[in-house]
């Protein structure tokens, strides 16, 4: 039987030559606005969890010291085609999210842009987020959630097990409570399309 991690890893090689198409509707709404509005604040060393193709290349600034890591080799392979179209300098890795190999305090910003309703232990995720960013450092996330709205959110329970099988993610991810239950706190968010998608800026909540 295939684990959790490797379905995700199945299901996302076999998207990766149409998961731009598939993207642009919410790219059109406000996403790309979104994305150059967040990532505009990254600096220093600087994690992509989840990098997919690797649209948000074209984001972030001049200068940032660029580590993209991804489940997907297919998915890693456009982003690498990419930074060499857009002459971006970057690493990129194939690692999962939730073991990340790399040393704990190593990154000034992390940043996840639609990865967490994909994540099988999206929880985990964020605790190894969390781990590898320095005291003090930022997380940067963009991500739908599960509607606050009674129907609609029963809707999108009921809904949740088709889209995770036809394309891929959870449609239903509770993901600013799994933010803070990893050992964040929410220092900004904005929401947009009924409070489905938010923009969110936190940091690791300090020890007790």
């Amino acid at each position: 039987m295939k684990s959790e991690t490797e379905k995700t890893r199945r299901r996302f090689d076999r998207i990766a030559w149409m998961y731009d198409a598939m993207e642009s509707p919410m790219e059109m709404i406000s996403a790309a606005t979104w994305r150059r509005d967040l990532l505009s604040a990254a600096h220093g060393r600087v994690l992509e969890v989840g990098i997919g193709t690797g649209k948000n290349l074209p984001y972030y600034p001049r200068g940032v010291d660029l580590t993209g890591i991804d489940i997907s080799p297919r998915m890693l392979a456009r982003a690498e085609r990419r930074a060499v179209d857009l002459e971006i300098p970057c690493r990129l890795i194939v690692m999962d999210a939730e073991r990340m190999t790399f040393p704990d305090a190593t990154f000034d910003v992390a940043a996840a842009t639609f990865v967490f309703c994909s994540v099988p232990d999206p929880v985990a995720g964020l605790k190894e987020l969390r781990r590898v960013l320095k005291p003090g450092g930022e997380a940067f996330f963009l991500e739908h959630v599960r509607s606050p709205n009674p129907l609609l959110g029963k809707l999108m329970d009921l809904f949740n097990p088709l889209f995770r099988s036809v394309i891929g993610p959870n449609i239903n991810r509770r993901t600013v409570e799994n933010i803070a239950a990893a050992g964040f706190e929410i220092v900004s968010m904005e929401e947009k399309g009924m409070k489905i998608l938010k923009k969110i800026v936190a940091r690791p909540r300090a020890e007790q």
